[in-house]
């Protein structure tokens, strides 16, 4: 399963549904920084293209275009009763964006691929992000905070045993009001396993 990441904790700014993503909805998200849109107001809740795009470091009027092609999709929804005619406030309209290219049907095979390079691609921005306020960071995070690589050798079926083990880790953390927990704060865990670059491409001709 490939799921864009952050799922939100706080009902009060999504639905609490998880959306399985249509073929329209993978083609919408086919973009990293669309994906980092989507994931900015899971974390931090409803926002403006103006904070958006102060938060990322993008143009404002690339934020509103993004934000426009994300409500098209179904994906966010507009803040009813807040901001003014200049000021649009969204929101997101879903918990967590999910695909599973393996449960997926075939006319999908191509949006569902550009989607999981997106996805990929939000990740490492995301971890850019992140490494730049390690040295910021006060001394309790920096203690639990990890980054780690690790190379095993696994079959398929090994990875996909070893991910649904992992997924039920997290889902236990998930459920529940943990936004109550004092000291708590959003924390991204990011999941990949994929093959060591090179190592598992078919031979040219082949698909």
């Amino acid at each position: 399963m490939v799921a864009s990441s952050a799922s939100s904790a706080s009902s009060a700014e999504s639905s609490g549904r998880d959306i399985e993503l249509d073929t329209a909805a993978l083609r919408v998200l086919a973009h990293p920084l669309r994906l980092n849109v989507l994931t900015l107001l899971r974390e931090r809740g409803p926002s403006t293209a103006t904070r958006i795009s102060d938060e990322l470091g993008i143009n404002p009027g690339a934020a509103s275009y993004h934000l426009r092609r994300l409500a098209s999709g179904g994906l966010i929804v507009e803040e009813p009763d807040r901001g003014t005619g200049r000021e649009r406030w969204w929101k997101s309209a879903h918990r967590q964006s999910i695909h599973d290219p393996a449960a997926a049907p075939a006319e999908q095979r191509e949006a569902g691929r550009a989607y999981t390079h997106a996805v990929a691609l939000a990740a490492a921005d995301r971890l850019r992000r992140a490494a730049h306020e390690v040295p910021l960071l006060p001394q309790k995070w920096l203690d639990v905070t990890t980054y780690s690589d690790f190379l095993l050798y696994l079959a398929p079926g090994d990875v996909d045993r070893m991910r649904a083990e992992i997924f039920e880790v997290i889902l236990r953390y998930r459920d529940g009001d943990r936004e109550a927990t004092e000291g708590a704060s959003p924390v991204a865990v990011q999941v990949h396993a994929f093959p060591a670059p090179g190592t598992a491409l078919p031979p040219a001709g082949e698909a």
